[in-house]
């Protein structure tokens, strides 16, 4: 699916109203796109900066194969620069590089664009280096902040923004979209628990990691389900084996998550009592709440097992 395809299903109302602006002259110098992960806030941002940059522009639409285009996709485009955290936040000596560099002579004529990704992780000293910038921009620029939570913005950066709101991605369409594409249902409904960005869920189900982890996951679930024992002996013979990285231990927990939601909502379907269901979820909530926390993976994954299997 196309990046104006993705867009267009799920952001229409956004897309038309950029579509628009940009057709009859009235881009804002700032822009605060907020919404939930994957809900198209980065795809946005490149199509405008491809549309403004784009050489042969057709129907409105970016083509997506001139030389500008394919630098911008490329995030090698001089004039637009992506800004990512480093780490768990953006630090004021990214926004200030940012600031250094758009200052300095020698850019290919036209608008300098910046585009920061999470911009809601920003720390203090960040975000009053990058409100001096939006309150004394140098030449023609734009600035796109991509965030989560609108809360965490300096509500002095928000006033100079102009605020775009995504809508929340549609499950079902998501799980009809990746099914469109090959996959299978319950994969589909298992990728769709894990992200709202289609782009992404193909990109989780093309890895190695993730198609092996799922079935490893599966098996303690269903030791878990049936209140075996060898659930807690499985977590350091065959969980810890695939928990290396941070990354990792969190998407354990989301994929364990999914399948006790799931058999909750059978359990709901076929009017038996979720009430155990509704408890081991809760285990598992709290499970990512103390990894969120730093206590360590095994720890977790290990008490986890005990307080379900044993009821506490």
């Amino acid at each position: 699916m196309s990046v104006q395809d993705f867009l267009t299903t799920n952001q229409a109302h956004v897309f038309s109203l950029m579509k628009k602006n940009i057709k009859h002259g009235r881009i804002a110098h700032a822009y605060l796109f907020e919404g939930d992960k994957g809900t198209g806030k980065h795809e946005l941002s490149l199509w405008l900066a491809q549309r403004l940059f784009c050489q042969q522009v057709r129907e409105e639409e970016p083509c997506g194969n001139c030389v500008q285009c394919k630098r911008i996709e490329m995030e090698e485009h001089p004039n637009v620069r992506v800004i990512q955290p480093e780490g768990q936040s953006i630090k004021v000596d990214q926004i200030r590089q940012l600031q250094s560099e758009f200052s300095r002579k020698g850019f290919e004529k036209g608008m300098q664009i910046f585009i920061i990704q999470q911009a809601d992780t920003m720390n203090v000293s960040a975000a009053n280096s990058l409100l001096k910038f939006l309150e004394e921009p140098e030449g023609e620029m734009l600035a796109i902040l991509e965030v989560e939570s609108l809360g965490k913005m300096l509500p002095t950066i928000q006033s100079r923004c102009q605020i775009i709101h995504f809508n929340p991605l549609n499950k079902q369409q998501l799980v009809k979209q990746l099914q469109d594409n090959g996959i299978n249902e319950k994969s589909a409904n298992l990728l769709a628990s894990l992200t709202n960005s289609y782009h992404k869920a193909v990109e989780i189900s093309e890895d190695e990691w993730f198609n092996g982890a799922k079935d490893v996951i599966e098996q303690w679930f269903l030791y878990l389900k049936k209140k075996d024992s060898q659930a807690f002996i499985y977590v350091q013979k065959a969980i810890m084996t695939i928990a290396k990285e941070k990354q990792q231990q969190q998407d354990i927990l989301a994929i364990l998550l999914f399948y006790f939601q799931n058999e909750r909502n059978q359990m709901l379907q076929h009017q038996v009592s979720g009430v155990a269901a509704n408890r081991e979820v809760e285990i598992i909530l709290q499970g990512q709440q103390k990894l969120a926390a730093n206590v360590p993976f095994q720890g977790v994954a290990e008490q986890l097992s005990l307080r379900i299997l044993f009821k506490e």
